[in-house]
């Protein structure tokens, strides 16, 4: 029972961190319509900016505002630089640009930084807490709870509460009715896309201090389980990713705990598999509310 519930705890830190990483995935979709398979890698490079600047202030918080930034200011790079010229008459050409962007990205890391892995210290303490005899989350999995509820909130209240957040949904939802209204529509796509990577980017530096360390290679599976946890609550949703990711991340937890490390991608793939098959819009798919 004791190993029960660390695994429980456990596996909402790891979640909350797939919440997030996945939420960057859904605000992309909604902003451009375009799944960002480079979205893996810009938060790396946003990581290893954190991580340089660590090193040279020796301040982990000032480390993370500057991987917040580096964050932003690459989505807004690539938008602008990248994404906004490849041809919009197929879905299939920002998919091929974003992968040819990863290939970039991941080699001139490899080229500048090496493959090792470069360890990364958690601001906070992982050790568990022992309360009543049972070992729960740690300070450093409280942290990441925080933040990531903090973040979606926030988010949430941008996107309901503000006239930003409303011209982001209906340049999302009707850009050309939205252009008429006098949205600028490219702005909002610009600053949807600086949001997510800024989003991913804070995923990738929690997930780091929990992992081997720093490599070109380090977010590749959280993309992986990201975009799955995506599919399965569906790209539409934003409450889709969250509670996907907290599903997805327990559900990892306890089979890593109980079967092996080497069991959970498979069963993340036999999850993603199925929700194709019976819900391929994911089972918080928004598509019936749209059409409507």
């Amino acid at each position: 029972m004791d190993r029960l519930l660390f695994l429980l705890a456990t596996g909402l830190a790891r979640g909350a961190i797939f919440a997030l990483f996945a939420l960057s995935l859904v605000l992309i979709w909604r902003a451009a319509r375009i799944v960002n398979f480079a979205q893996g890698a810009m938060a790396l490079v946003a990581t290893y900016v954190a991580f340089a600047v660590t090193g040279l202030t020796g301040s982990y918080w000032a480390g993370l505002a500057a991987g917040l930034l580096a964050g932003a200011a690459l989505g807004f790079a690539v938008e602008r630089g990248v994404m906004r010229h490849a041809p919009h008459t197929s879905p299939l050409s920002g998919v091929i640009v974003a992968i040819g962007l990863v290939m970039v990205l991941q080699s001139l890391l490899g080229i500048l930084f090496g493959p090792q892995y470069r360890p990364v210290r958690a601001p906070f303490d992982d050790s568990p807490i022992v309360v009543a005899g049972v070992p729960l989350l740690s300070p450093y999995d409280v942290f990441v709870l925080v933040v990531a509820l903090l973040v979606m909130c926030g988010l949430a209240v941008l996107f309901t509460r503000t006239s930003l957040g409303l011209q982001l949904r209906a340049s999302a939802f009707a850009p050309e009715v939205s252009r008429v209204l006098g949205v600028r529509v490219n702005r909002m796509v610009t600053i949807g896309w600086m949001l997510s990577a800024a989003v991913a980017a804070l995923a990738a530096m929690l997930l780091v201090p929990t992992e081997l360390g720093l490599n070109p290679h380090a977010t590749d599976m959280l993309f992986v389980y990201a975009f799955a946890v995506a599919v399965v609550g569906g790209l539409d949703s934003p409450v889709g990713a969250l509670l996907g990711g907290l599903v997805v991340g327990v559900a990892m937890t306890l089979v890593t705990g109980y079967l092996g490390a080497t069991v959970a991608p498979i069963g993340v793939l036999v999850l993603l598999v199925a929700v194709l098959l019976l819900r391929p819009g994911g089972i918080f798919s928004m598509r019936e509310a749209r059409t409507a």
